[in-house]
């Protein structure tokens, strides 16, 4: 069952059942039931076998409409029968699996658009980014990358100590593709920097876009740092080591942000036209017009955002002036859940073309940071709360080159192919 909008089944919100108003019933009064009444119910009609392919998560629930016309005595009686076999389904179900996913095949171009499994995997790059352990990072030992990034080969790793940014690029061989990932903001307490999202201007002409206009701090942050020559001599070097390979770009919150403009940049100034961008939590980052360009000249992106995360509702929009504000570019999908107690639904809808649909995460107020720091279940966000801080292995300093400032790019030496390092060794480390 689908609606005429562009969206996956699992994006349709259930229809609120109609309930139909009836009197008490008495033993010599008639009651009154409306013509049509709706009511939705699981559908648990599969096998009980399941296939030996199929895993539980797989053989997802549907919604059943069941259209009860004007009743007669009989039709009662079968009505009757009909709401205690949709209560029983219900508890069944609700005792079966305390939280299940909504999983149902979406078209052809809805998967061309929005990839679940992908998702899952950029998430953790993004997650990773954000580690202050370098020798972990580097090696691809830490925490976080482990799970569906094994395997993943860091080419470089850049921090800008002076502005407190972290980027890597690398090669996923599972995803034939270079994978550049952002880390977002890094301060002392994030909700500080949440509350100067509200104040950010569009002060700044986008080159060689007429009207373009975006805000100074999020275009400088990848245009005017470190971060944006290690990037690019990364991907030259990827290419030169790997062949041909699509580029893939994600970031969270503010390293959504720089993802963007990394895109951009690689699109229109270096020739690079197999790119996929796929941020969760970003902010607004420019004006309708630049939104326009960005969509012609980056149609393979994805903003995700969950639930009530804040973050995407920064800076403001205001709708009376949609020229003169900030604009979101295409093309988003909200995650949400739906259901009470332990009958919970998640669903990823996909949203319309505008970036600004007005039945996706801008239906609800964004007021929640707890929904901006887990994507997918995966946490995002520094994995220690200090400013800058920064942890490496001294003998890992081969590797880099530092500049005046303090800020360094190591770089990955391929005619070794394993990074020999012991982690159980005594470790220097460089806070900044």
């Amino acid at each position: 069952m689908r609606n005429s909008s562009n969206e996956t089944y699992d994006s349709v919100k259930p229809p609120n059942p109609i309930r139909p108003k009836m009197q008490p019933v008495h033993s010599k009064s008639k009651t009154r039931i409306p013509q049509s009444t709706l009511l939705i119910a699981p559908n648990f009609s599969r096998s009980s076998d399941p296939k030996p392919e199929q895993s539980d998560c797989d053989r997802s629930s549907e919604f059943v409409v069941l259209v009860v016309g004007r009743c007669t005595h009989q039709s009662m009686e079968r009505r009757r029968w009909m709401i205690l076999l949709v209560f029983m389904c219900l508890f069944s179900f609700s005792c079966g699996r305390a939280r299940r996913e909504l999983k149902v095949k979406p078209k052809d171009y809805d998967s061309q658009i929005y990839n679940h499994t992908l998702a899952t995997i950029l998430v953790e790059y993004a997650s990773a980014v954000y580690m202050s352990d370098l020798t972990e990072l580097f090696t691809w030992t830490c925490p976080r990358c482990d799970g569906l990034t094994k395997g993943f080969q860091i080419i470089e790793l850049i921090v800008d100590v002076q502005h407190c940014l972290q980027a890597f690029v690398g090669v996923a061989t599972d995803l034939d593709a270079v994978v550049i990932a952002f880390r977002g903001t890094q301060e002392h307490s994030i909700q500080n920097w949440i509350e100067d999202l509200f104040w950010k201007q569009l002060d700044l002409n986008y080159p060689d876009m007429p009207d373009a206009m975006v805000h100074h701090g999020f275009y400088s942050a990848y245009h005017n740092t470190t971060i944006r020559p290690g990037i690019l001599n990364a991907v030259k070097r990827a290419k030169e080591i790997y062949g041909d390979l699509k580029i893939i770009v994600t970031g969270h919150s503010m390293g959504g942000a720089m993802a963007a403009f990394c895109a951009l940049d690689l699109t229109v100034n270096h020739e690079n036209q197999n790119i996929k961008v796929m941020t969760f939590g970003q902010p607004r980052i420019g004006n309708a017009v630049f939104a326009t360009y960005y969509s012609q000249l980056v149609p393979d992106t994805i903003r995700v955002t969950n639930e009530h995360d804040i973050v995407p509702h920064l800076p403001p929009y205001y709708t009376y002036f949609p020229q003169k504000t900030y604009h979101h570019f295409a093309r988003e999908v909200w995650l949400y859940n739906i259901g009470l107690g332990s009958l919970v639904y998640n669903v990823e809808k996909i949203c319309d073309e505008s970036g600004e649909d007005p039945t996706c995460s801008r239906s609800v107020t964004g007021n929640s940071i707890s929904d901006h720091l887990v994507y997918y279940g995966v946490e995002l966000g520094c994995d220690a709360w200090v400013s800058c801080r920064i942890v490496m292995d001294s003998r890992i300093e081969e590797y880099g080159n530092t500049d005046l400032n303090g800020n360094f790019v190591l770089s990955r030496n391929f005619t070794t192919p394993i990074l020999k390092l012991n982690t159980e060794s005594e470790v220097g480390a460089k806070l900044s």
